[in-house]
This record gives C-alpha cells, sequence and structure tokens, in this order.
C-alpha cells in the first residue's frame, strides 16, 4: 500500500520537466518500494540523488541505505527481496561489475530486483559517456533486459519491471538500462501518473511459499553440486520463456491503464514499411536515427528503424517477422564484443543468429559507434546507410563490422 504522503504527491497526473534518472526515482515512489540502496557512481548516481530528496522532503517513505560499496548494494536488495520486500538499486560500468557477485546469484535465486543500468564507459581507460557493454554482461545470467529511449519510457518501464519480476511464475530479476548522460541526465517532459493508476497496474509483491521467514524454514542458496544443478537452471530458462506471456499480457494491461505505449513491448518500428534497408539499434540512438530515416524517407528512399527494446528475453519472431521483408539490415552497435564472429558487436551476433534459420534472409552489416558517449550523428548515419547500400547493389559485402567516427591514426 502506498503511503499518506505518496498519495498525496501523486493525487493528480501532471507533466514534469525530469530527466531520466529522476523518472525512475519517481517510479520508485509510485510503486511503493520498500528497500532502496545506494552507492555513488556516475551517471546512475542521480537516482540516488533524486529519491533522497523525495525521501527528505516527506514525499516517500522507504528504508534508504547508502551501502559502502556496490557489492553490498546488491546484497542487501538481494536478501531484501528474499524476504519479501520491493526492491530497487542500480550502479554503472565497473560499478556493476564489482557487484557481479551478487547479481550473479540474484538470478540464480529466482529473485525479483530491479536494477538501473546508467549505462558508462568500462575502465580503463575509462568515460563517463555511454557504452553498453556493462548491461550487456548479464544477458546469459537470467537477469530480464530492457534498453530505454525517453525519460517517460524510463518511468513506465521501472513500473512494467516489478510488474513482470515479481509475477510468481516469473520471478525473475529486471535491469533497466539508461544510457548515461544523453537519458540520465537530460530532461524532458514526462507525464507523472496518479498513484490510484500505479495501484490497479501494479499488485503488492507476494512471494507465497518461497518467501524466506521464520514460520517458514526453507532453504536458500543451496549448494547442489551436480546433483540438481540442472534441474534448477532448467527452471529458470522456463521463467524466462514464460516472462515473454508476462510481459505481453502486463504491457496491454499498461496500456489500457495509462493510455500510452507502442504496439510492442519488445520492438519500436519507425518507417518499416516497404523499407529496402532497415537500420537496428538500442537506447537513445533513436534520436539521430529517426531524423535521418525521415530525411531519407523526404528524398524517396526506402529505409526504416527498429529500436530494440527489450535484450533479454530477445524479441526473436518479431525481429524475424520484420527484417526478413528488407533486402538488408544495419546493425548499429553501442558495445563491441573482441574476436567475435566478423569482430562484430554483441546485437550484431545476436540478431545475426535469430535470422540464421529463415530462408530469406538479408545482407547484414555492422556498425560499431558511440563508444564511450561519443556522439552518433546524422551523418554517420547517412555513411551507413551508403556502405550497406553498395553492399545491395554490388551484391558484395566487403567488410561485415565497420566502427564508424574513428580518428586516423
Amino acid at each position: 500500500m502506498t503511503t499518506t504522503a505518496t498519495n498525496e504527491l501523486f493525487q493528480t497526473e501532471k507533466e514534469e520537466l525530469i530527466s531520466g534518472s529522476e523518472a525512475i526515482a519517481l517510479a520508485c515512489a509510485l510503486a511503493d518500494v520498500d528497500v532502496i540502496t545506494a552507492y555513488p557512481i556516475r551517471p546512475y548516481d542521480t537516482v540516488m540523488q533524486y529519491v533522497s530528496k523525495l525521501k527528505a522532503d516527506g514525499s516517500f517513505d522507504c528504508d534508504f541505505i547508502v551501502a559502502e560499496s556496490e557489492h553490498s548494494q546488491f546484497e542487501i536488495v538481494k536478501h531484501a527481496s528474499s524476504v519479501g520486500a520491493r526492491t530497487f538499486t542500480g550502479s554503472s560500468g565497473v560499478g556493476w561489475f564489482y557487484a557481479f557477485e551478487a547479481i550473479t546469484v540474484t538470478a540464480g535465486l529466482r529473485l525479483p530486483v530491479v536494477a538501473m543500468v546508467g549505462n558508462r564507459a568500462l575502465d580503463d581507460p575509462g568515460a563517463f559517456g555511454v557504452e553498453h557493454n556493462d548491461a550487456l554482461a548479464v544477458r546469459d545470467l537470467g537477469w530480464m533486459l530492457y534498453w530505454v529511449a525517453t525519460a517517460q519510457e524510463a518511468l513506465d518501464i521501472a513500473l512494467l519491471a516489478w510488474r513482470v519480476a515479481e509475477d510468481p511464475t516469473v520471478f525473475l530479476p529486471f535491469a533497466v538500462s539508461c544510457d548515461g548522460s544523453f537519458l540520465t541526465h537530460s530532461q524532458a517532459i514526462v507525464n507523472v501518473p496518479t498513484s490510484e493508476q500505479v495501484n490497479k497496474f501494479l499488485p503488492p509483491y507476494d512471494r507465497g511459499k518461497l518467501q524466506l521467514h521464520p514460520d517458514n524454514p526453507i532453504t536458500i542458496a543451496p549448494q547442489v553440486n551436480e546433483d540438481w544443478l540442472m534441474e534448477m537452471r532448467r527452471q529458470s530458462d522456463e521463467a524466462m520463456h514464460r516472462s515473454v506471456g508476462v510481459i505481453k499480457k502486463a504491457y496491454e494491461e499498461f496500456k489500457e491503464i495509462f493510455g500510452r505505449g507502442d504496439p510492442s513491448p519488445f520492438v519500436e518500428e519507425y518507417m518499416t514499411e516497404d523499407a529496402d534497408i532497415i537500420i537496428v539499434g538500442m537506447g537513445t540512438l533513436a534520436l539521430p536515427v529517426r531524423v535521418a530515416v525521415r530525411r531519407f524517407q523526404e528524398a524517396g528512399r526506402k529505409i526504416g528503424f527498429v529500436r530494440v527494446k527489450f535484450f533479454r528475453p530477445f524479441p526473436t519472431e518479431e525481429l524475424q517477422e520484420i527484417l526478413t521483408k528488407c533486402k538488408a539490415v544495419c546493425v548499429v552497435d553501442r558495445d563491441y564484443s573482441y574476436g567475435a564472429p566478423s569482430y562484430g558487436g554483441v546485437l550484431f551476433t545476436e540478431l545475426r543468429s535469430a535470422l540464421y534459420p529463415m530462408e530469406k534472409r538479408p545482407l547484414m552489416l555492422n556498425f560499431i559507434a558511440g563508444l564511450g558517449g561519443r556522439e552518433v550523428h546524422v551523418n554517420d548515419v547517412n555513411d551507413m546507410v551508403d556502405i550497406v547500400q553498395k553492399a545491395i547493389e554490388t551484391g558484395i559485402i566487403e567488410q561485415e563490422a565497420t566502427w564508424i567516427g574513428v580518428r586516423d591514426n
């Protein structure tokens, strides 16, 4: 149940000029999160700063714990979740990695912790600008993983995250990835819903027979070795399978209650109808790409854009349906995967795997761009499309993976 202070803050729908980080902090208050842990690292720390302000103002009542490290942050919310508390935490870059033992165990124990990743470059050499490799590190661990593009989406998806993660048929952690600076610090107009709307959408967290309590003695984190480990891994796999249906149902209810949302919770299509070339990317890359696509369309060129929203579970079937209709796919990675097939990025490798079984497969080219927070300009998108167009015309892919915007040595 929401507190009196929270009800007073969210009695009526309103518009706020806030950053993506502030939007997620408001989502924490709307969701009446019980336990929030914090440890400062840019660009994630703007969330905990705004949460602490809400708490200091008396607008939000929660157990707000400033830990002594990122590892402790995730250990605290892991244990809090096991006893039935709704939780939130987050980190960025190497801070996210410092917590990796706890992050791994959280997924293995099927604890629905919701975390924000303020995407930034990994050290060394370090930068505060966005890269996606930090969040992508959990892609094989059992975490659901989503990339947001706007501050509005940050608030909305945080609410969806608790709804899906805490579903008893899922019980998996959920990472909300927000591009550093471009989203975490940039302000935009956000529609903030009422607590009544959120209460209608988001039921209380209930672990049932799985809740750790003196009256319910159960084993947490058993060492099973070879005896039962495969069975437990399979159970987590089945939970990820089930999450697809839970996401679809929750998303439809979200649209009905809040009155907004794309046709699909998994991907966003932009001018893809009859497109010869479809650009694919994640996060705030959508802004310059949409501008470029509009200009291409105005010039009579059939170029479209698909934004991948959920990376886990990966929207394989939807992407197969969309991308097999075009001649070529231009995959833009804000990450790297040294030594991967074709020396391509993570999204490219994943997407090519998804399209492999299809009888009609488009040409696929990969572009590594915008690392360390470097801007991806419309001219960069134009250059990528020109390279892809040449491959269509000649039938030859001279280089599968190309780094864009790199200075000459």
